[in-house]
């Protein structure tokens, strides 16, 4: 800290104390909330027994207590620390529980020097034998540190003498220079919660942005001003230190929850931690008094830019020294006339030519020049390395970034890097935009991977750090499929089936054929039709050629069709929705579609020689939420043939949770349409 600062808090401390008196009494006054009491290491043999509490049965651990404590206190670089301490009590219930015994701390650094420490670990497991509880120490030899990225290194362990019926208790702090971190907390997570608590104090001249997710009710939450002195040493060298002691008002808040379930995936939601119990902070400002100037921390997305594109392991490398991409690129756009072409030449060789090692980064851990020998790199690497070479060849493109589906949604409100875990190229060719991946094997060009669609990207420009929009309402998944059905010289029916896939589902059919083979695709086919249908004639179109859609053909014999009297026959041709994907009478989250939906089945059959129809599924329309979406399902016949269409469409993805009753009826409603089966009769 600065001696202007020192001498604002100086100021400040006198102004507290003058005004103090009243608002120290009401400190010392009882804030009524609930305590737990419990201790490191403090165990019985009672507490191994859990019959009397309160959490899913079927849980594989249960954390007791999880207890986290965050406060300020003065050091000895003239400044403050933000001190974490967190208690832990678990005890595992079975083997598939070991999982949770895996810690990892993550540890916080920055370029400067200035660094988080670890302090005062103590992790030990007790179990009961022969009715004594025994504890096992961690060993210190057995804390690894991984080096997570530029930023951050990771504190690894796992706990000792692990049994069913264990339990464990962890206990420790961290100290951190970086005050404009201030520690979040989780109420909620994989596993149920017996207690779950934290209380953070933060002195009057912090303000924060505090932010609540999930669900707002506590057993506990308390709020009470308490005062506090700080002692603050500044080193001055070969002389002595100056030392001062800071008092101040603070603001201690507390809540606490009891018996928290455990969150459970549910089908179409985004990603789960979306919607846990949590609170997080962002330090807005630091104003030592009322009438101080006032400093922000708050960035903005303008100054935010700045920053990344000067970062040398993010975009300061995109436009410096990169000469030696001359030679390079002179094979790939030597005979391009257009900007469009250049575009499209320079993605494909980047997506063609270089592996991602890492589908989980921002930043780049090499140089462009060494992703270029190696042909490998990180999502980021990979990306910057295209926006590079485009740049280098006069085309406007920038990098923009995401948090993917799976890493949650990204707060847009502030310049929050951490939230974000992914990143694209935006590429400009006069009033074109392309949206591009090279990281992706098998993107096409101008597309990205569902993934990605996740909410909105930021593009990274300092000029125009706009928005893009990648909500999943924003794309439509489509597939067509048509079916013919013929009575061939013999009267046998046999017939052929063809589906032209949508981006998404063309994506996962060439990631699935190159896993395996195209042999062993339409093998699973078959086997899903089992011995009545024998398939033939196979073939996938544009397997290999990523900007169009995967097409699949085969032939079939229906060849056991003909052996009764009466005939029971699905025209869906195992194309139907066979379960309704929404089995649960209640939903807590919102639907989470990864896509709009736009799917259609047409059907044309003769009706086997020597039959005639007895039963015919009847036409239906049905409109969902008036606008949402449609099923239509259409069938008739004359005296040869049957004609069938069939017509599922949504036209959003996102259902809100009063929503969900509806839409569950829904695809009820069509898993029973879809079901239905034509009679045909012999003709006697």
């Amino acid at each position: 800290m600065k001696s202007r600062n020192l001498i604002l808090l100086l100021i400040c401390t006198v102004f507290l104390q003058l005004s103090l008196p009243a608002q120290k009494k009401k400190a010392n006054k009882s804030d009524g909330g609930e305590r737990l009491d419990i201790k490191f290491g403090k165990i019985t043999a009672s507490d191994f027994d859990l019959s009397k509490e309160k959490f899913d049965s079927g849980a594989n651990a249960v954390i007791i207590a999880d207890i986290g404590d965050a406060k300020f206190e003065g050091n000895s670089k003239g400044d403050f620390s933000l001190v974490f301490t967190r208690f832990m009590r678990v005890k595992i219930l079975n083997k598939n529980g070991f999982k949770i015994a895996d810690n990892r701390i993550p540890l916080y650094h920055s370029m400067d020097g200035r660094n988080e420490k670890l302090s005062s670990l103590k992790a030990s497991t007790f179990n009961l034998e022969n009715g004594a509880v025994v504890e096992t120490k961690l060993d210190e030899k057995s804390v690894f540190v991984e080096k997570y990225n530029k930023n951050y290194d990771i504190k690894k362990f796992s706990m000792p003498a692990l049994k069913e019926g264990s339990i464990y208790d962890i206990s420790y702090t961290v100290k951190s220079d970086f005050y404009s971190r201030l520690n979040p907390w989780s109420f909620q997570g994989d596993y149920p919660r017996l207690w779950s608590e934290y209380q953070v104090t933060i002195p009057t001249m912090f303000h924060y942005v505090m932010h609540m997710q999930g669900d707002p009710h506590f057993d506990v939450n308390t709020s009470k001003s308490v005062f506090q002195t700080f002692t603050v040493r500044e080193s001055n060298g070969a002389s002595s230190d100056d030392v001062y002691n800071i008092s101040s008002n603070s603001m201690q808040q507390r809540w606490v929850k009891k018996n928290v379930p455990s969150l459970k995936d549910e089908p179409f939601t985004t990603s789960i931690s979306n919607y846990l119990s949590k609170v997080s902070f962002q330090l807005h400002y630091i104003q030592w008094t009322e009438t101080s100037e006032r400093h922000d921390f708050l960035s903005t997305w303008f100054i935010a830019c700045d920053k990344l594109l000067k970062d040398e392991d993010f975009g300061l490398a995109l436009d410096k020294d990169n000469h030696w991409m001359a030679d390079e690129l002179k094979g790939v756009t030597g005979d391009c006339k257009t900007y469009d072409e250049k575009i499209h030449k320079i993605f494909c060789f980047v997506r063609d030519n270089f592996t991602c090692t890492d589908h989980d980064a921002i930043y780049a851990r090499s140089s462009l020049k060494d992703v270029y020998k190696r042909k490998s790199g990180n999502v980021a690497e990979i990306n910057l390395l295209l926006i590079a070479m485009l740049r280098h060849e006069d085309v406007l493109a920038d990098p923009a970034i995401l948090s993917t589906r799976d890493n949650g949604f990204a707060d847009q409100s502030y310049p929050l890097i951490d939230q974000y875990n992914y990143v694209i190229c935006i590429a400009h060719s006069g009033d074109k935009i392309y949206k591009l991946d090279a990281s992706q094997p098998y993107n096409g060009f101008g597309k990205i991977v569902l993934d990605c669609y996740n909410g909105e990207a930021r593009i990274i420009n300092k000029d125009k750090p706009y928005l893009i929009n990648l909500s999943p309402d924003s794309i439509t998944e489509s597939k067509l499929t048509t079916v013919f059905i013929v009575n061939d010289d013999k009267g046998n029916p046999s017939g052929s089936f063809q589906t032209t896939l949508g981006n998404q589902e063309s994506y996962s059919v060439r990631e699935d054929v190159k896993k395996t083979s195209e042999k062993d695709y339409f093998k699973k086919i078959q086997t899903v039709y089992g011995s009545d249908v024998s398939i033939g004639n196979q073939e996938i179109d544009s397997l290999t050629k990523f900007d169009y859609p995967v097409a699949v053909h085969y032939d079939f014999d229906l060849k056991n069709l003909l052996a009764a009297d009466v005939i029971y026959f699905n025209p869906m041709m195992n194309e139907m929705y066979k379960n309704n994907p929404f089995k649960s009478l209640e939903r807590h989250y919102p639907v989470e579609m990864p896509y709009k939906m736009d799917e259609t089945y047409v059907l044309n059959m003769d009706i086997p020689k020597g039959y005639r129809v007895d039963e015919l599924p009847k036409s239906a329309r049905v409109a969902l939420n008036g606008t949402d979406g449609m099923f239509e399902y259409l069938i008739q016949n004359n005296e040869n043939s049957i004609q069938m269409r069939v017509h599922l469409k949504l036209n959003k993805a996102f259902f809100p949770t009063e929503d969900y009753s509806t839409l569950r009826d829904f695809f009820g409603y069509v898993v029973k349409q879809e079901s239905e089966q034509i009679v045909f009769k012999k003709i006697k």
